[in-house]
């Protein structure tokens, strides 16, 4: 499925811009907890008559959480989504031949407006290619439909195909645990076959209170888990993920947690600790004999490299938080220093999953696994998660639902693209 020799040029002449609101079970991390997820969806047309339909799910916790703190959760919420009106109505009238381009174009602008109406000055990168991703999505769609392309194969520009040249047979349906979850809920997770679980670190109270609870937490989990056995992995037993979303804010603690760890014969589970420090805190990680993933602050390919130098041995991918476009250029970046990915979710809607999961069925193995690695978790804490489902443009697929803790990605995902290059009725409805 090769490209033709040059790209058409895309003049857009038509954009429109919506959202929805989707009510959640509280999601607590860092230190605070989210109950309202928007769902952003624009829309293009071309000159040509085509239509580039994308969504988003807002993060503004997870992307900038001082934006989460100085306003109401919508008004977090009414923030971002003015960043992605104002993106959409940047592109009336102009042309691109490539999404990739587009984004690098666009996003210098939108952040900029970021930092005015929010009022921060250093504003994280992050808020504005979160309120990006819909208007990047509708971007590749459209580019998708102009150049005749079916499959998600084709819409990988050659520079970053290296980085997502592998195909799985199958996808780990990685659930995710809130701060403070109770080890009996966990237990049960892995009773129903997940074997990788992305458990929230990073308890709230200070310092010493959260370390505290931390380490009473992996004893818990330890005691709880720490014997079941997988076909999944090298060594035949569950891998622990733990997440503190930058909440350590000394490397010391961390190294009190990872102590605690050896101390009970759980060291050897840890297959990675993701985004550990505040990212202004940029102490090597290298040597603390763990794989230290990098997600939050990843914001671009060059962050991406900078926490590469810092020892980070790991990224987290997310191509619904941080846009298709950007995420290309750091799982190619990735490939390239041989360091392993793997998809991080943002309780995204179902079509939004199938986006990442084309991307995670594409990335090299991760060490020590023998499937491609996939958080999830929008089925735990959306409220109307099933009629959401109802909205994806192929909600009976055989990939769509975790069957004993993995989405099989056969010939039919990679032959349909995961079905998210056909629209969805629901949102073009939301968008007439």
């Amino acid at each position: 499925m090769p490209h033709p020799v040059q790209d058409k040029t895309i003049r857009i002449s038509e954009v429109n811009a919506n959202f929805e609101r989707e009510p959640l079970h509280p999601y607590r991390f860092k230190g605070s907890a989210i109950t309202d997820s928007w769902q952003a969806a624009t829309l293009m047309k071309s000159e040509a008559g085509h239509t580039g339909l994308g969504l988003g799910t807002q993060g503004v916790l997870w992307s900038d959480a001082r934006v989460f703190a100085q306003h109401s959760e919508s008004g977090g919420n009414a923030i971002m989504y003015a960043m992605t009106e104002r993106a959409i109505q940047m592109l009336k009238g102009e042309s691109f031949t490539n999404p990739v381009a587009l984004l690098d174009s666009l996003f210098p602008e939108v952040l900029a407006y970021g930092k005015k109406i929010t009022g921060l000055a250093d504003l994280r990168k992050t808020f504005a290619l979160n309120a990006l991703v819909a208007v990047d999505n509708a971007a590749w769609m459209l580019y998708a439909r102009e150049n005749g392309y079916t499959h998600f194969d084709q819409l990988i520009p050659e520079a970053y195909r290296p980085g997502l040249s592998y195909r799985h047979d199958r996808v780990a349906s990685i659930p995710s645990f809130a701060v403070g979850t109770d080890a009996q809920r966990i237990k049960e997770a892995a009773q129903e076959g997940y074997f990788i679980m992305k458990l929230k670190t990073g308890a709230a109270g200070t310092q010493k209170e959260m370390i505290e609870k931390d380490i009473a937490f992996l004893s818990a989990l330890h005691k709880a888990i720490g014997h079941f056995e997988t076909p999944y992995t090298a060594n035949g037993k569950i891998p622990y993920y733990f997440d503190a979303n930058g909440r350590y804010e000394k490397k010391e603690t961390l190294e009190r947690f990872l102590d605690h760890a050896r101390k009970i014969g759980a060291f050897d589970q840890i297959a990675v600790i993701e985004e550990p420090f505040p990212e202004e805190n940029e102490s090597y990680v290298g040597d603390l004999g763990v794989r230290v993933a990098s997600d939050e602050s990843a914001h671009t390919v060059e962050d991406a490299a900078h926490r590469i130098e810092l020892g980070y041995t790991a990224i987290a991918l997310k191509a619904i938080a941080k846009t298709m476009s950007m995420t290309m250029k750091i799982a190619q970046l990735a490939y390239e220093k041989n360091i392993p990915c793997f998809c991080a979710d943002l309780t995204v809607n179902p079509i939004l999953v199938d986006w990442n999961k084309n991307i995670a069925a594409r990335l090299q193995p991760f060490p020590g696994m023998h499937v491609g690695l996939q958080e999830t978790n929008g089925h735990q804490y959306y409220k109307r998660w099933d009629k959401l489902v109802q909205f994806h443009s192929m909600p009976d697929a055989s990939w769509i639902n975790t069957q004993k803790g993995v989405y099989p990605t056969d010939s039919t995902f990679y032959d349909k693209s995961g079905g998210i290059l056909v629209p969805s009725a629901h949102y073009a409805d939301l968008l007439a």
